[in-house]
């Protein structure tokens, strides 16, 4: 916690006597130049001066969580983590404010397409919780968000399948599950949606 005013002076050199020091050691009865800065206080707002001697005495015996209790020294410990500024936990806040991940330049859309969309996302996840997990597993396999559309599905699904068919892959047997893992879930997908459509 010290730190030293004036380590060197040009005035060593001209040989002119030294100016009087700014400080004089704070210690009582110590009459040298205080160069050693050290806090009075936890606030760090106001310091006692010192010499080298007295400084290394005081930084000896000081204790910054001094007269605080095990509790507050743990949450002052707590705050130090995040430099004493308020924190929340992992999405606490995302329904708060809508506005929050707002992207009035388009520029997440322009560079990732409509899934950049954060409440897009958290409302096709909200809806997806209340499904048949069956399905659910199938619109991830095929890569397709909620609420499910033919376009997309059909889509998805030929880039998938056309990705990994074994002619495409020299016969690669996880490129050949992968596929097969696609067409399962198209088919699935596309039943659904049927009866959904004839309902």
């Amino acid at each position: 916690m010290m730190r030293r005013k004036h380590a060197f002076s040009f005035d060593d050199l001209t040989g002119r006597p030294p100016a009087a020091p700014e400080h004089v050691c704070d210690k009582e009865g110590c009459h040298k130049a205080g160069e050693f800065r050290a806090p009075k206080d936890r606030t760090l707002s106001d310091y006692y001066w010192f010499c080298l001697e007295h400084v290394q005495e005081y930084n000896a015996q000081w204790d910054f969580y001094q007269g605080m209790s095990p509790l507050e020294i743990e949450e002052e410990l707590k705050q130090d983590v995040c430099w004493q500024r308020p924190t929340w936990k992992l999405g606490e806040r995302a329904g708060i404010d809508p506005t929050m991940f707002a992207d009035p330049l388009g520029i997440r859309k322009e560079a990732f397409g409509d899934s950049a969309d954060p409440a897009a996302s958290m409302r096709a996840d909200a809806s997806a919780s209340h499904m048949d997990p069956a399905l659910v597993a199938a619109a991830k396999v095929l890569e397709v968000g909620f609420p499910l559309d033919m376009k997309d599905v059909r889509r998805s699904y030929k880039r998938l399948a056309k990705l990994y068919h074994p002619d495409s892959n020299g016969g690669d047997k996880a490129s050949e599950e992968k596929f097969k893992d696609v067409t399962q879930a198209y088919r699935l997908i596309v039943s659904v949606l049927e009866v959904k459509r004839q309902g």
